[in-house]
């Protein structure tokens, strides 16, 4: 990749907090695209983020890309087998 990407991590705080880091991302930097990485639960929060940033404060954002997958997760304590996990990857740019 030529340009830098920044990767916004998805997890269990309200979708306006990544709204606003999306937000700030790119009007700090000369950022072109920004990646949003939810696992599980927090994929429907993902989408959510990238909807209400596009429709609501940078409509000139576009999602170029959407990567979906599972990924392994070591098991927790007490269980004797490793999970399989949900992954999403949206990829938005500003055009």
């Amino acid at each position: 990749m030529a340009e830098k990407s920044d990767v916004i991590f998805v997890g269990n705080k309200p979708p306006m907090s990544y709204v606003l880091a999306i937000i700030t991302a790119f009007s700090q930097s000369n950022l072109k695209e920004t990646t949003l990485k939810a696992r599980g639960q927090a994929i429907t929060t993902a989408v959510d983020v990238a909807e209400i940033t596009r429709s609501r404060f940078l409509k000139d954002l576009k999602v170029t890309k959407i990567a979906i997958g599972t990924a392994e997760m070591p098991p927790r304590e007490g269980e004797n087998r490793s999970r399989m996990v949900s992954t999403i990857e949206i990829t938005l740019s500003k055009a």
